[in-house]
């Protein structure tokens, strides 16, 4: 590894002791010199032991915990476990004897400084690796001395290598993938895939711990009693047609019901980002059905600890020392490294925030009349969302109010454009600086012919009309949009409207079925919210800005029933 890493230390020490020559872009006569660092670097964990000199196996194999890593031997392989030493003192698990039938009052190992790490490397033997003859023809074995450390890293040659104190960030996605992967494998009792093995079973026995999970014998027979953590075969079918029932957006996730097998009984051939669709948005739904609500506690419970299940403690302390995650993965060039199918070319900049709802239009268009109720709605909606006018509308609720009107609200609502349209046009007729063609144009009202499409993409992300999306095998109608009180309100994408203007103007709507969502019809438990879907509210208040919508896509909720 170090041999071809050696080009790469020497231009990195010399872009950072010398710097290079580099013409600015924004001043072809100006040249300044140029130094970069090497901030971190991003791995799976077999490669990082490579690069970092750390091995990732044996019982000290956690490049954080180090010579502190809580591990022990059991059949066939090395387990780590204890990571309720990591909670705070004071939490109830650490008195809870649900586990091992003990308490855990130990301490959590301590953090290695920059000092700590060099002074063991100082220890470390420059040695020819491999199985030389110098060792008698195999594999030279480390001292005690010397941990875990199979070597000093190559760039440990850059001067500011030893200061930095995230050098390698752990993959959350490789993490993420080989977790979901042994968590599906044992829920589904996959036998290549499980961590719910005999040996496991053995484990505990000889543990002492969870007798009701020991084998029995039934007369020549090895008996495995069923554990709480494992679908049953009718689960295991459910959650597979489940999955296959999923239509995600465009864009977001492959299509799973290709990757179910013809039987309902498994799922095969994932890739790493399903499984972080899985891990993230479809196990907390499915799975609340077919197991107990202990299955959280009973999946720390399950003698899978390997390395990586290990190193997820560590993520948090590696988000607060290099920030966000989605810098530190490896998402971007693994599945990010291609065209935007979705985007939308749109980049207009106007003065009115509504006349930048735009979109790029998908589909058959087609002329439709709006009948004027509906049309009144539509246009107060997008003058009561147009925040360079909030004056003109705070002046019509004080006209009102000094009328004496007895229902201002309605009254403004049902006025306020035909109001708004003398208002301006006295205005224009006086050349008032103020009046742009944009406020002109708005104020004038919309054509009684709009433009209607069965698909747009708004911002990046496509939309699809429902009528259109039940045909699909993706699921692009569903919206969602905060309200003035920070509260989230849940629809169904019905029509995507283009409304005209003076001057070529336009505003794109977008026409809702909102469900009701007050507490009788929608539940948020754990952070999955359930809505009723045969409930409608808001039938006279259905258009959105189609700037203003968020998409979201509707699962059935097993645990709650088919709407």
């Amino acid at each position: 590894m170090d041999v071809f890493l050696r080009p790469l230390i020497e231009e990195l020490n010399e872009l950072w002791e010398n710097g290079i020559d580099t013409r600015d872009a924004s001043n072809d006569r100006k040249v300044f010199k140029m130094r970069a660092a090497l901030l971190w670097t991003v791995n799976d964990f077999p490669p990082r032991s490579s690069l970092s000199g750390w091995s990732g196996q044996g019982y000290k194999a956690c490049p954080t915990c180090n010579e502190n890593t809580p591990s022990m031997r059991v059949i066939g392989k090395t387990a780590y476990f204890g990571h309720r030493r990591f909670l705070p003192s004071t939490h109830r698990w650490r008195s809870n004897l649900d586990f091992d039938g003990r308490t855990d009052r130990k301490r959590p190992p301590r953090r290695f400084s920059s000092v700590d790490i060099m002074d063991q490397l100082r220890r470390v033997k420059t040695t020819i690796p491999g199985k030389h003859p110098n060792y008698g023809g195999v594999k030279r074995k480390r001292s005690d001395d010397e941990l875990n450390w199979r070597k000093k890293s190559i760039f440990y040659e850059l001067t500011y290598w030893a200061e930095i104190e995230l050098k390698h960030n752990l993959d959350v996605m490789h993490i993420e993938k080989n977790i979901c992967d042994s968590l599906l494998g044992t829920l589904m009792g996959d036998p290549h895939k499980s961590k719910d093995t005999d040996n496991a079973r053995r484990d505990l026995q000889n543990l002492g711990i969870r007798s009701e999970l020991h084998l029995y014998e039934d007369g020549n027979k090895l008996m495995k009693p069923a554990a709480e953590y494992t679908f049953s075969e009718a689960n295991r079918r459910k959650f597979c047609r489940f999955v296959r029932s999923v239509k995600f957006p465009d864009g977001f996730a492959a299509n799973l019901w290709k990757n179910v097998a013809q039987n309902d009984s498994r799922i095969v051939e994932l890739k790493s980002h399903d499984f972080h669709v899985i891990m993230q948005r479809l196990l907390p739904v499915g799975c609340r059905s077919l197991v107990n609500k202990t299955i959280s506690s009973t999946i720390i419970e399950l003698s899978f600890f390997d390395i990586m299940i290990h190193l997820v403690l560590h993520l948090p302390e590696e988000a607060i020392l290099g920030g966000p995650v989605f810098m530190r993965w490896m998402y971007p060039f693994e599945r990010f490294n291609r065209p935007d199918r979705n985007d939308d070319g749109i980049h207009r900049t106007r003065r009115l925030f509504v006349f930048e709802s735009q979109c790029k239009p998908m589909g058959k268009q087609s002329q439709v009349y709006v009948e004027k109720n509906m049309r009144d709605r539509a246009e107060f909606y997008i003058l009561n969302n147009s925040p360079e006018i909030e004056t003109y509308l705070n002046q019509h609720k004080q006209e009102l109010q000094l009328r004496g009107c007895l229902n201002p609200d309605k009254a403004h609502r049902n006025e306020f454009a035909d109001w708004f349209f003398e208002k301006i046009y006295a205005m224009n007729r006086v050349h008032a600086p103020e009046v742009t063609h944009e406020l002109l144009s708005l104020a004038s009202k919309s054509n009684i012919f709009v433009s209607s499409y069965p698909a747009c993409i708004v911002n990046g992300v496509r939309f699809v009309t429902h009528a259109r999306d039940v045909r699909l095998k993706t699921q692009n109608s569903g919206v969602s949009v905060p309200g003035t009180e920070n509260e989230m309100f849940y629809g169904q994408l019905q029509e995507i409207l283009e409304f005209s203007y003076l001057n070529d103007f336009s505003i794109v709507l977008f026409k809702c079925k909102w469900f009701r969502c007050d507490s009788r019809c929608m539940v948020t438990e754990n952070n999955i919210t359930s809505i009723n879907i045969t409930s409608e509210s808001y039938k006279d208040d259905q258009f959105i800005l189609a700037s203003q919508a968020q998409q979201v896509f509707y699962v059935e909720d097993p645990s709650r029933g088919p709407n």
